[in-house]
């Protein structure tokens, strides 16, 4: 099947205005497949991967449906985290952008109860939030679901993973049983199959089928590098590379045009290709870009489509695309007809866990490197300009310039103090087109390793929690805080060891200062959390031997 354009799915002209309005020029797969058949009012098993768009496919029906002049709760959005019920709130934020009177709530652990209940007494039509912090407005009665007719489960596998399958149960059981129901989930496991027999009523299956698509023989490299550092980072790459014809993919018809006029004001040959371009203008840019008029072309995925030209030497992902699927289309325009190529990916903080599953989805790996420092730059042009010397030297026809050097010397000018002073107006030039103040783009984000060649998944941090197994905790109770108070996806986290008064757990370092701060003040369990990084210790294990081992494991191990 083809994905349709949004045009194409008869939506109400405000969200059809926010959706374009977005930038995007056509549905996703799954945005595809879903949109029609949930607002035909049918339950919904979803099977999609982060990154395919998903939030619309739910999320568009939804506020379709929304009666504004009713004020009472009519739609529930269930996520497995902070982070994500945070993620949900922003994109149906962007698609209410042209609609006024729906309200919309993100209420998740971490954020003051009190607000969250004055925000309810206003009158809410959509939540979005964590099981723990709606099973706890339930119990206070501050949510009332009588008039609740649309229900969501964000990416359910991950909820019933974390053990939230007996919050998500109660929750469904108290709305109205006429309700429409939809289920997303990257797996259909036993579990998730069990949930949608019980609280689904005859769901369609909605399964994007993906290709097996493979990955040419190129470079494939990307750079941690800040959003308002990406322009500066793309600059620099293109001078130190100097690419024949390069192509930059952006996710918006935005970004192109934003992108192409921040190109040509530094001096680069660049256009842009998107949708609402004409066919004839298409075909005027496509042609430039084949005779090398401009050297650069900035792209959307849908415009790209059909592109075929060979000596590609660079494809940059200025954005990490939304599909796992457009990266291979997107690489596959460099290294063609047996050339070599590159292709370079900026990604942004947390975007690391979307670069990984493309990963694990074209089967290839994408190396860290670190951008080129302005001295980078320097060396190598000077050294191309050296290269550009010594071969006009042997070209000859230099009389015109050598009368002119020594009408110079005649000046009590030396022949080395002139060539210096070319060789400073050439560089100097070229240089000083880069940004002062971020001259440094290679200081690590907060979400990525800044060290080379590590895995930053493989990278644990090992947290002390003042609670154990007198206060009742469970593995399940500490992957369910951390998830639904601190936005750490549950199956990042690592070993849960639980002793009678105290509990170690591994985290991935990346993680660990949002979920000692995020956790300050929080319970578990009627506990109150403390928090803090594990001294270095060594605690006996059962059946350990080993006398360098403390063997008091029902007690806080001394520090060594």
């Amino acid at each position: 099947m083809e994905n349709l354009r949004f045009e194409e799915m008869n939506l109400s002209s405000n969200t059809l205005k926010a959706v374009l309005d977005m930038g995007f020029e056509e549905a996703t797969p799954i945005q595809s497949q879903a949109i029609p058949i949930i607002m035909s009012g049918k339950d919904v098993i979803g099977q999609s991967q982060t990154g395919t768009g998903k939030t619309a496919s739910f999320g568009i029906p939804c506020l379709e449906m929304i009666n504004p002049k009713d004020r009472h709760l009519q739609a529930v959005i269930l996520c497995p985290t902070r982070e994500l019920a945070i993620q949900v709130s922003e994109e149906f934020r962007k698609l209410l952008k042209f609609t006024s009177n729906i309200m919309v709530l993100p209420i998740y652990g971490g954020q003051p109860i009190d607000r969250q209940i004055m925000a309810l007494k206003k009158g809410v039509q959509v939540i979005i939030g964590t099981p723990g912090r709606f099973m706890d407005h339930m119990r206070r009665r501050t949510i009332k679901m009588d008039a609740v007719k649309y229900v969501v489960l964000d990416e359910a596998d991950e909820m019933l993973d974390m053990g939230f399958r007996e919050d998500i149960e109660t929750i469904l059981k108290e709305t109205p049983a006429g309700r429409q129901t939809v289920m997303f989930s990257a797996t259909m496991s036993p579990a998730i199959m069990d949930l949608t027999k019980k609280f689904l009523n005859q769901p369609e299956l909605v399964k994007v089928n993906r290709k097996e698509l493979t990955v040419p023989q190129i470079e494939q490299i990307y750079f941690d590098v800040k959003e308002k550092n990406k322009l500066e980072a793309l600059c620099r790459l293109i001078d130190i590379h100097s690419p024949k014809l390069t192509i930059i993919f952006c996710n918006t018809k935005r970004k192109v045009d934003d992108i192409v006029e921040q190109l040509l004001g530094r001096g680069y040959f660049a256009d842009g290709l998107h949708g609402d371009l004409k066919q004839g203008q298409r075909d005027r840019v496509m042609q430039k870009f084949r005779n090398g008029s401009i050297e650069i072309l900035v792209a959307t995925d849908v415009a790209a489509r059909g592109i075929d030209v060979d000596d590609i030497d660079v494809v940059f992902n200025y954005d990490i695309p939304q599909d796992e699927e457009y990266y291979v289309h997107r690489i596959g325009r460099t290294g063609r007809a047996g050339r070599s190529g590159k292709a370079f990916t900026f990604c942004t903080g947390k975007e690391i866990y979307k670069l990984r599953d493309i990963m694990r989805y074209a089967k290839t790996k994408i190396i860290l490197q670190k951008l080129p420092t302005l001295n980078d730059i320097e060396t190598t042009k000077t050294n191309l300009f050296v290269e550009k010397v010594k071969a006009t030297i042997e070209e000859g026809n230099l009389n015109k310039y050598i009368d002119l050097v020594e009408n110079m010397l005649n000046d009590d000018v030396a022949a080395m103090d002139v060539a210096a002073a070319l060789l400073k107006l050439q560089l100097n030039e070229k240089v000083s087109d880069y940004s002062d103040s971020e001259n440094d783009l290679n200081a690590p984000n907060k979400f990525v390793s800044s060290k080379k060649n590590i895995d930053p998944s493989k990278e644990m941090v090992r947290l002390f929690v003042n609670a154990g197994k007198k206060n009742q905790i469970r593995a399940k109770d500490i992957v369910g805080a951390f998830a639904g108070e601190t936005g750490v996806p549950g199956k990042l986290i690592g070993s849960i060891e639980i002793y009678d008064d105290y509990t170690y757990v591994d985290v991935p370092y990346e993680y660990a200062k949002d979920i000692i701060e995020g956790m300050e003040g929080n319970k578990i369990k009627g506990k109150k959390i403390n928090i803090e990084k594990a001294k270095k210790v060594k605690v006996k294990k059962y059946g350990s031997s080993d006398k360098n081992y403390k063997n008091n494991t029902d007690k806080k191990p001394e520090e060594n």
